[in-house]
């Protein structure tokens, strides 16, 4: 199995081939890859609920890239914006974000920045399950949250129930830090993280194949 810190090279290779792409077709072959990738994790499900999240943002991206440029630069403009944010999705949806944090440490990050990073890839799903938590029970009182104009002058609603969840879900989370010894020295892991031939392997071979597309991709 891969060292968390070789997928994440990994993925930025590939960020860097989309990135670096300019045809639609490639653009669309490069997705499709990681639509592969999504399916074999079981992760499509989860995958549709993140990509409609994501589907507006890369329709303005696009619309906006058009208007400055044309048509071919602003539909490559959106498709790249979603096959690179794909990319990491199947990133984290691969790795556990505690050994991401850990082997970073272990790699020289800073454990408050790696701690700060890890907690917030662990929370935002949380936060995510309570916020359909408080429109499902907002919406069941009459108030209307869906997106649009009417809705705009009831999110307070949504907003003050979510942001106390928050203070509460933070309180607990700095009390159990610090009944662990957040700040002590000599922190030691459960998990050994080294950097095996496989993963440089990987890492030379995925960034050599990005080198080598890229006379490709970018005509």
């Amino acid at each position: 199995m891969l060292d968390p810190r070789t997928k994440l090279l990994l993925t930025l290779a590939y960020g860097t081939l989309i990135a670096l792409t300019r045809k639609p077709e490639w653009l669309l072959a490069q997705w499709a890859v990681l639509l592969g990738a999504v399916l074999a994790m079981g992760q499509f499900k989860a995958y549709l609920r993140w990509l409609a999240m994501l589907a507006p943002m890369a329709l303005f991206f696009g619309g906006v890239t058009w208007w400055s440029t044309d048509l071919p630069t602003g539909r490559s403009a959106a498709v790249s914006l979603i096959a690179i944010t794909t990319a990491f999705f199947v990133f984290f949806a691969g790795t556990d974000p505690e050994d991401l944090g850990n082997s970073l440490v272990r790699a020289g990050l800073p454990f408050p920045v790696a701690f700060v990073m890890t907690a917030a890839l662990q929370f935002a799903p949380v936060l995510g399950r309570k916020t359909r938590s408080v429109i499902e029970a907002q919406q069941a009182r009459g108030i209307v949250l869906k997106p649009g104009w009417r809705a705009f002058k009831n999110y307070p609603a949504l907003l003050t129930p979510l942001l106390i969840q928050s203070f509460q879900m933070a309180d607990a989370l700095a009390e159990a830090m610090e009944a662990r010894g957040f700040g002590r020295t000599g922190r030691s892991f459960r998990k050994v993280y080294r950097m095996g031939v496989l993963d440089w392997l990987a890492i030379i071979g995925g960034w050599a194949a990005v080198w080598g597309l890229a006379t490709f991709v970018v005509r």
